[in-house]
């Protein structure tokens, strides 16, 4: 385990466990979500028979439905286990990725996407959950960074296949996503459903056991089930209103400007402006994938060196917003390169400390619904951002042309994701310790 201890810090051993490794596999297909289509979307406007304006509705269509699948998958794993949600999301987000190949009917590939994205709904987030279950402090932030860096790999990786296999068919990259009904059913067979998930308590105790008193709790508004959700629903909103929780809430979601607006527009920056290929668009999604999958595994590390984590927020969301700002403005696919770099190590380093941070601000049977609201509004946040840059560029490009247009919609999302974040961060900061009893 040296090497391992080497690159991800003492908590290295959540590596040989095998519920992590399972959770970790599982991790390998949602983030393609987006990032597979990032290199080719430019190339499938043709056989779609559809217009550039619209072919980023492949991304707004994938991210939309989690808005309201995420809550939804987050009471039913509350409730009910993670390992149920986790299996189902997962077969129907490799039947519904997989079958757009076998459509040349736009409208039939938008709603496959909302198929998709509504299953997305309830893997990711329950992942995560699964991890806070598991593992808490540093082993919690080093089990988070790791995953997230795993996504980074992905990213990495299949992104550039994505590119070269269009240039064969433009079908063969969605028959990826068929990679995930193998994993589903090693899901099944091998997950170890967490023991706090699914025990039916609010969770709202300080050391969040639950005990005989949540049990009280929820039979004074009926004992049953209807009761129970409902102390959970008000348990939960009771914690977001409080203002820390909040700012932390909205901080999770903006990094999303940045990342989406990079992989909404990344192909078109590539080939139309800076004269590069599918492939070379490829290549850039996978830079950028690989720097935040760096930075991610070092989550733990960074939890452990800093007192607070405020500094290394403030950081990483500052190089978030103007390593996109560089990519937006480069010469060169050199250039490029290096913005998204920088911006894809900021986005790494914000998304892992925010998911290990939002997991311990409530007890065990309350932690799946507050990350799936997190990861909801984290949807929220994929699915506008699309929509309001191509509504700026429609806007700007009669005045200022096309690619200035671009730059100027992509400067906005880098603001928000980056300046905005640090705002969320100083509101935080300043807030009341969370209470997390009534």
């Amino acid at each position: 385990m040296a090497p391992l201890e080497a690159l991800f810090g003492d908590d290295a051993s959540v590596m040989r466990d095998r519920d992590f490794q399972t959770l970790l596999l599982a991790n390998v297909l949602p983030p393609l979500g987006a990032a597979l289509l990032s290199p080719i979307l430019d190339s499938l406007i043709e056989p779609f028979g559809t217009s550039t304006a619209d072919i980023g509705l492949l991304i707004s269509f994938f991210t939309a439905p989690a808005i309201v699948v995420i809550p939804v998958a987050g009471v039913l794993s509350d409730r009910y286990g993670r390992k149920p949600v986790l299996v189902a999301a997962l077969v129907l987000f490799g039947v519904a990725g997989s079958a757009i190949a076998f459509t040349t009917d736009y409208r039939v590939a938008l709603v496959l996407r909302l198929f998709q994205g509504a299953a997305f709904g309830g893997i990711t987030p329950v992942i995560i959950t699964s991890l806070g279950d598991i593992y808490d402090g540093t082993a919690e932030a080093t089990a988070q960074g790791i995953r997230f860096t795993g996504s980074g790999l992905t990213q990495t990786v299949f992104p550039l296949l994505s590119g070269a296999l269009v240039a064969v068919a433009w079908q063969y990259p969605f028959l990826i996503y068929a990679m995930a009904l193998p994993v589903a059913a090693i899901v099944a067979l091998r997950f170890e459903e967490p023991t706090d998930a699914g025990s039916g308590d609010d969770g709202s105790g300080d050391d969040g056991g639950g005990g005989d008193g949540d049990r009280s709790s929820a039979a004074t508004d009926g004992g049953g089930p209807a009761g129970i959700e409902g102390s959970r629903l008000r348990a939960l909103f009771g914690l977001v209103r409080q203002r820390r929780v909040a700012a932390l809430v909205l901080a999770r979601g903006l990094p999303l400007t940045v990342w989406i607006g990079f992989v909404t527009y990344n192909s078109i920056v590539v080939v139309r402006f800076l004269g590069g290929t599918p492939t070379q668009a490829g290549a850039l999604v996978s830079v950028g994938s690989l720097a935040y999958a760096t930075v991610a595994s070092q989550a733990g590390r960074v939890t452990a060196r800093f007192d607070s984590r405020l500094y290394p927020l403030v950081a990483a969301n500052l190089c978030l917003g103007a390593g996109f700002a560089l990519f937006l403005l480069a010469p060169s696919l050199p250039v490029a390169g290096v913005g998204i770099a920088v911006s894809g190590a900021g986005f790494g380093l914000v998304l892992a400390l925010y998911r290990s941070i939002i997991t311990g601000l409530a007890g065990p049977s309350l932690r799946g619904s507050l990350v799936s609201l997190a990861e909801a509004f984290g949807r929220v946040v994929a699915t506008a951002t699309p929509i309001l840059m191509g509504g700026a560029i429609a806007v700007a490009t009669p005045r200022v042309g096309l690619a200035a247009a671009v730059q100027f919609a992509g400067l906005g999302a880098a603001a928000v994701g980056g300046l905005g974040g640090v705002l969320c961060l100083l509101v935080a900061s300043r807030a009341p310790t969370v209470r997390r009893s009534e």
